[in-house]
């Protein structure tokens, strides 16, 4: 099973928490935070579940946070990181594709749990292109 590193700011705990429960049978979580709905600072858990990936302590990672793109940038600080924001399953499947996202993050106040389900999904369960994409994936990092 794969392990993943998952974590939100108070606008997306609804939604980690049912991303949670409906995919602990498929998937090892590790709760990052926060555990409740109080108001919270996104880097925080940005910055742990991209620890977590690029020290291979989850395979990937999810962030949830009201728009996504809080979280996405702050992942995305870090070399090794690619943080992709999905809100259609095609978004989630091309990061995977031709990106090699390794994190994807998630906008809870644009989408519902079904959606979000899917996008999961598709994202976890899309495999890297490879070829093209692979030159251009080695020119993300910052030196």
């Amino acid at each position: 099973m794969l392990n993943i590193s998952i974590g939100s700011d108070h606008a997306g705990f609804q939604l980690k928490s049912f991303l949670i429960e409906k995919n602990s049978n498929s998937y090892i979580f590790s709760d990052i935070g926060p555990f409740d709905s109080q108001s919270v600072d996104y880097p925080e858990y940005a910055h742990a579940v991209a620890k977590d990936v690029l020290e291979n302590k989850a395979d990937f990672g999810v962030l949830i946070c009201g728009s996504a793109n809080g979280v996405a940038i702050s992942a995305n600080k870090h070399n090794g990181i690619r943080a992709a924001i999905a809100w259609l399953p095609e978004l989630a499947a091309l990061a995977r594709q031709h990106n090699n996202a390794n994190i994807i993050c998630i906008p809870a106040r644009f989408i519902d749990e079904e959606n979000a389900q899917e996008i999961l999904k598709v994202f976890l369960s899309t495999n890297f292109e490879g070829g093209r994409h692979q030159n251009r994936v080695n020119k993300i990092d910052c030196l």
